[in-house]
Order: C-alpha cells, then structure tokens, then sequence
C-alpha cells in the first residue's frame, strides 16, 4: 500500500467517523474527540483506540459496533478492530470548536 493510498484510506476513516453518533449528544463521535487512534496497517488492517465521555456509557456497545462494521465495510480496509480505551480521560478540551459551540460551551 502506498503512503498515498493510506493516506486516502484514512480520510475515508475520518468522514465515516463522523456519521456515528452518541444517541445522547448531537455532535458526531470523531468531533466529541473519541477518537484517538486511527492506525492503517500495510495489509489493510485497522485500529482504532477511542473512548467515551464517560466509562459508563449505555449506548457503548451499540457505538463500537457501529464504529467498527462502518470502518470495516470501506474499500481497502480488510479488519476493522476498535479498542475501548480510557487513558488519557476524555474532556471537552478534546472536542473541536465546532462541537464546542453546537453543545454550548462557547
């Protein structure tokens, strides 16, 4: 895989990313700044390290599950593998200033 077509794989990560949502809260998932890692490997596998904005979270296994079968399905990705992670502890200094300001908090 070339660094170009990687490059291209993890764009089509991102925006993916960003169409799965917290039932809870009306900002996507990839601007709440869940998402921590997002590792393309040579043979098309992925990991991805992503958190919640709190460990307990009801809507959790719905979340990773959609997380993964949405990165899985993207031509070029052959295994999607989403890690639930809570180091570093999310805050809202992790969000984008997009979902700062549709949440209020600017």
């Amino acid at each position: 895989m070339t660094a170009e077509e990687k490059t291209k794989i993890e764009e089509r990560i991102v925006d993916v990313l960003k169409t799965v949502y917290d039932p809870e809260i009306p900002v996507n998932i990839y601007d709440l700044g869940l998402i921590y890692k997002v590792d393309v490997k040579e043979e098309g596998d992925v990991d991805i390290d992503m958190t919640f904005t709190a460990p307990s979270c009801p809507a959790a296994d719905f979340i990773l599950e959609d997380v993964r079968q949405k990165v899985d399905s993207l031509e070029g990705v052959k295994n999607a593998t989403v890690n639930l992670v809570f180091e570093p502890a999310w805050d809202q200094s992790m969000m984008t200033e997009e979902a700062r300001v549709e949440l209020g908090f600017e």
